[in-house]
């Protein structure tokens, strides 16, 4: 579940400010886009039993965004594990690219609580956690695997940039989440119709695939037989022009569907 729930709070947030303004490589300039507001409630199962619950806001300007998340474990799920995620992150458009300038999360599990804050200073991202590590990995991130590297959540805000023409879902994110250093590698699959409680129509299919770097212990270094799944996004465009993920699916260890509930968007 704990993989699930970070996996979730990541992925949700950040795909929730896709926008058309991230576009711009791949389109002429546009009327600049408004600001906007957006909550949504997603819930995971496995096996068609409820796990766990993501709720999230953001805000997306046409120079910045903000989003946080909270994932909880339910169901059958939270007899086993007490388990809450909280991830927050800010950040700048320029040039019609997103630059984060801090993210954080806070994990709680059972009686445990660690919080990671991270910066972007010089492009190379820093992170702190309280309390510290025993390890940071074998061999940990170092600067020259930070240098470029961005936030869970922006990695998949990323996605937006190439969800129109001919860079639709397409590329390799560097990514850093405060301890583990990965690669998101993206995969077009076409488009598909999807239908959720809150949504149904026709989709962007992508895939995510997970590529692990460094600043994992052997004990968390994932099998590779898992590897072989990617992260499947299902994203949708609503009327505004903007994507939104409406399900998320994976096939590595027991298998997870997340799918969106219930959604509220209205300018800023």
């Amino acid at each position: 579940m704990r993989l699930i729930a970070r996996l979730a709070a990541a992925a949700l947030s950040a795909a929730a400010l896709a926008s058309p303004v991230f576009a711009a490589e791949a389109r002429p300039a546009a009327t600049p886009a408004e600001a906007m507001t957006l909550s949504a409630r997603y819930t995971g199962s496995v096996l068609a039993i409820p796990v766990g619950r993501v709720e999230l806001s953001a805000r997306l300007a046409e120079d910045s965004y903000t989003a946080s998340a909270t994932a909880t474990a339910t169901g059958l799920a939270a007899l086993f594990t007490d388990v809450r995620i909280d991830s927050e992150v800010s950040g700048a458009i320029t040039r019609g690219r997103a630059r984060p300038v801090s993210y954080a999360h806070d994990e709680r599990t059972g009686r445990k609580h660690r919080r990671i804050d991270m910066s972007f200073d010089n492009r190379i991202a820093r992170a702190t956690a309280v309390p510290n590590f025993s390890s940071w990995g074998e061999p940990p991130a170092t600067d020259s695997d930070r240098a470029g590297a961005i936030d869970p959540m922006t990695a998949v805000l990323m996605l937006s940039q190439s969800m129109t023409g001919r860079r639709e879902c397409s590329g390799l994110l560097p990514v850093f989440d405060g301890r583990h250093r990965y690669n998101l590698r993206l995969q077009a699959r076409g488009r598909e119709r999807v239908r959720t409680p809150a949504w149904q129509g026709e989709a962007i299919v992508c895939d995510a695939f997970y590529e692990p770097i460094s600043g994992y212990t052997e004990r968390q270094r994932p099998n590779p037989r898992d590897l072989r799944h990617p992260l499947t996004l299902w994203l949708a465009p609503l009327d505004n022009g903007h994507h939104l993920p409406v399900r998320l699916q994976t096939r590595a260890g027991f298998g997870v569907v997340i799918e969106l509930n219930s959604l509220e968007m209205s300018p800023a």
